[in-house]
């Protein structure tokens, strides 16, 4: 990305990844991410399976996790190649008949694993040593590491978004650390910033509608995005821009300053349709809506491929996967 982006200056090219239609009653909820060489990783819309696409849309590979939704998936560099980091609140929307869907809920709290490319289980994170979870419920939504290919100490950062709204942090070998103080409502993405001399960290603040930026020591730096984001739910950058989703129909993205840039795809008026994210059928049925090319539903999930294409995943059923291009 190589400039700046404005509605009337958009030409961007819009595909949607092909369906297995064995799940295309599955009600994606999942988060993307774009591997060194490409790859883009994401999650079926049902069942436990990451599936990675080349560039181009091509269904490459499958690998069951064991988990019940990919709901965030980020990637880290680490000096024996690429592994994959999958936030998994523990609970998902699921269908007996068609049109009929309710939330399901397995086991008592979410989980947190990193898995090799060939879908292989490297660790897995403990639930937080934090009284939070005394009684209260572990349904983590967002996991970043500090990776150590790109520089960093191999830190985990992970967003406790529907449990708690919490942030804990734990060291590279998955011990517990600590919890930033902060107060958050739905700390729903994490994204390790290193456009400045110094990384830090993006926290999408998304029912408080802002982000809260920190140190990598933890340490409160500011807070941005007030009065410009519609519940920011994931980022990733782009050269000297940072990419939100925002649950609510639109990318926005933001400068250095954190001011905003421009917003791409909006639709203003998908939140306010009967059954949003899905639609509601003249039978009374939730069903897949009509999406429209070039107008963003309900993003949830965002990478950015090396030469600039922006990759998201929105929430609905079937799931959607878009790339735009310049």
């Amino acid at each position: 990305m190589t400039g700046p982006i404005s509605e009337p200056a958009l030409d961007y090219r819009w595909s949607a990844f092909p369906q297995d239609p064995a799940r295309a009653d599955g009600w994606a909820h999942h988060g993307v991410a774009v591997t060194t060489d490409g790859r883009v990783v994401t999650f079926a819309p049902s069942g436990d399976e990451v599936v990675i696409f080349d560039a181009e849309g091509n269904r490459l590979d499958s690998w069951s996790t064991g988990l019940t939704e990919g709901h965030c998936i980020s990637l880290s560099r680490d000096a024996d190649g690429d592994h994959v980091w999958i936030a998994d609140p523990g609970s998902k929307m699921i269908t007996d008949s068609p049109g009929h869907y309710h939330g399901f809920t397995p086991g008592d709290h979410g989980r947190v694993a990193k898995f090799d490319l060939s879908g292989r289980l490297v660790l897995e994170l403990p639930r937080p040593d934090h009284p939070a979870y005394d009684e209260g419920r572990f349904a983590p939504t967002s996991v970043v590491a500090d990776a150590t290919g790109d520089g960093g100490a191999g830190e985990v950062w992970v967003g406790d978004g529907y449990g708690a709204s919490l942030v804990h942090a734990y060291g590279p070998d998955g011990d517990y650390r600590r919890t930033l103080p902060n107060e958050f409502k739905c700390p729903h993405g994490l994204i390790i910033d290193r456009r400045r001399d110094e990384p830090e960290l993006y926290v999408a603040d998304r029912e408080n509608q802002r982000l809260q930026v920190f140190g990598l020591d933890g340490e409160f730096r500011r807070m941005s995005g007030e009065g410009l984001l519609r519940r920011p739910s994931a980022f990733a950058i782009s050269g000297a821009y940072l990419i939100i989703a925002e649950l609510e129909a639109r990318v926005a993205v933001l400068d250095l300053d954190d001011q905003l840039v421009g917003y791409i795809g909006a639709d203003d008026e998908a939140v306010s349709r009967a059954g949003w994210p899905n639609a509601i059928s003249p039978d009374g049925l939730t069903v897949r809506p009509d999406v429209q090319p070039g107008r963003f539903n309900s993003p949830h999930g965002v990478a950015v491929t090396a030469d600039g294409k922006i990759v998201v995943a929105e929430w609905l059923i079937g799931g959607r996967v878009n790339r735009l291009e310049r």
